[in-house]
């Protein structure tokens, strides 16, 4: 019998489907962004209020981007290209900045230390923007690290599946022999999954030491130590020279740069790109 011949239960026959009472309505405005920040989390930034209250606004239909009500928790906005109002008046947007840093070791990349250490956005001149570090650099290790208040950008540069390269230069005891090379570009199993390495070469060899220059894709909690820890080169010393087209270059310990616009330019390239 075909599904057309099974007949239906009487009870069934005349009854239209009805559509769900509960069904959530999208505004016009919310229907077609898929990429930016969450309008809270703008607001919030913003200092409209806390997270909390910035929701509760936005369900009164107190928000407006693009001169359009927005009520739906879930709508992503971007704070540069568009209009953002709360009761009509628009919401003050900061400058974005954007800065290249070499964090010293003993320095965390933490936005709030309670042991009062000094922290990379310490090391920026800009004192009234809200910075952040995009990524980060274990307390020990050294080298570049970028720094902004652009979130959106700082979300693509770190999102694994665009797999941003990052340039080390790595002292790590003894001497790594090829087999050790193949094994760190097979991967490494590590607690959350397979650490790899990309790219891996000698720079200098020293009587007890080795100097490598190592390019990873991902950005693990202290992944280089942990791996080499793995396969047993216990790391002397840490320092990142690049990440993806912006170099360290002739940089102290210390120093903050603002980023040039085409390294901002080859930074947004980066992340528009294939994923990976």
């Amino acid at each position: 019998m075909t599904r057309r011949e099974v007949s239906r239960p009487p009870s069934k026959v005349g009854r239209t489907r009805q559509p769900k009472k509960n069904a959530p309505r999208r505004t016009p405005a919310a229907s077609g962004e898929e990429q930016g920040e969450r309008l809270q989390k703008i607001l919030a930034a913003a200092g409209i209020g806390s997270r909390r209250q910035c929701e509760e606004l936005i369900r009164m239909g107190r928000v407006e981007v693009d001169r359009k009500v927005v009520t739906e928790l879930g709508f992503r906005a971007d704070p540069l290209r568009q209009k953002i109002a709360v009761d009509g008046v628009p919401i003050r947007q900061e400058k974005p900045l954007y800065y290249a840093v070499y964090k010293p070791d003993g320095v965390v990349c933490t936005s709030r230390d309670p042991s009062g250490r000094t922290r990379v956005i310490d090391l920026v001149p800009e004192r009234e923007a809200r910075l952040f570090a995009v990524g980060r650099l274990d307390l020990h290790s050294e080298g570049l690290i970028l720094v902004t208040n652009d979130g959106e950008l700082a979300n693509r540069l770190t999102h694994p599946k665009f797999g941003l390269p990052k340039t080390y230069l790595v002292q790590v005891a003894g001497e790594p022999d090829r087999e050790v090379f193949a094994k760190l570009m097979r991967g490494v199993h590590l607690a959350e999954g397979i650490a790899r390495v990309s790219s891996i070469k000698v720079r200098r060899k020293h009587k007890q030491s080795t100097i490598l220059e190592m390019v990873l894709n991902e950005g693990r909690n202290r992944e280089i130590r942990r791996i080499m820890a793995k396969v047993g080169h216990k790391v002397q010393r840490l320092k990142r020279i690049a990440v993806g087209p912006v170099r360290l270059g002739k940089m102290l310990p210390g120093d903050a740069r603002p980023l040039t616009r085409d390294e901002i330019a080859a930074l947004r390239r980066e992340t528009t790109r294939r994923p990976v």
